[in-house]
Parts: C-alpha cells; structure tokens; sequence
C-alpha cells in the first residue's frame, strides 16, 4: 500500500505572498518551526541565457547559508536553467527537496531527478524515500551558519 503525502491548497502567508504549491508550504512550516532565519522567494539571480538575461527566484534562501528550491516536477526547462545559474554563479549553493528524487527525466530516460543532481554537483533531498520534508543534516548545518 503506497503512502498518501499529504495535500496542500495555495496558502497566504502574509498580505502580499502566496506559497506555490504543497510542498513549498510543508518546508515553509518546517522551516518557520525550526525558528530557521529565511524568506520566502527573498532574493532575485540575475543569470544569462543565449541572447537574453533571466531572472530566477528561489523559493527558500536561507540567511548565511544556502538556497532551496522545492520541485514536485524537474521539466527540461528547469534542468537547463539550473545548469546556466550553476555555471554562471559557482559561489551559490542551491539545493533541490523533491517530493520523489526517483522521478525519471522523461519517459524514455532512465536519468532520475537524483541522478541528474549528482550528475551536474547539486544536492538534493527525497521526501518520498525518507518520509521527511527536510534533511536532519541540513536543518543542523543552517542552525551551525546562523548561529556565528
């Protein structure tokens, strides 16, 4: 018997930001309990793409730490944005919670989601396989940064 994650409806968080989708508010909450210093989709990465500048917003920086971004799906688009801001900005640590890391790419492909991070040097965690929304690991290296 598969296990039902729960489901989310969009939520208002203040006047003017709503989350996403599901699973950014179960990390929104995670994190809010934890007394973990971030904001949502705080920040604006300004990178390159052939003839024209983008701007990415990701949906959890964490102050003095790194970034995570939530993804239920990881489509093309996505993957080569990712790759384009990894090589354009080097000094960003962006990590990726998926709701099932072993998602593959497309339907042919035997690539997964985790297989892509560990391909191209992204960290990643997999509520799926673990049953938790957050990594341990992680929630103790951003309480060690935020603490000095």
């Amino acid at each position: 018997m598969k296990r039902q994650m729960q489901k989310f409806k969009r939520v208002q968080i203040s006047k003017d930001v709503w989350l996403k989708s599901g699973l950014e508010e179960a990390i929104h909450i995670f994190l809010t309990s934890k007394d973990v210093d971030f904001t949502y989709e705080g920040m604006k990465i300004v990178f390159s793409q052939p003839t024209q500048n983008k701007h990415y917003t990701p949906d959890f920086p964490i102050k003095k730490s790194f970034i995570i971004e939530s993804k239920g799906s990881f489509n093309s688009a996505d993957r080569k944005k990712h790759k384009l801001i990894k090589a354009q900005h080097p000094e960003l640590d962006i990590r990726f919670i998926f709701s099932n890391s072993r998602t593959r790419i497309g339907k042919k492909s035997k690539t997964t989601y985790g297989k892509w991070c560990d391909l191209f040097g992204f960290k990643y965690h997999c509520i799926y396989s673990t049953k938790k929304h957050f990594p341990d690991n992680w929630l103790k290296e951003i309480k060690t940064k935020q603490e000095n």
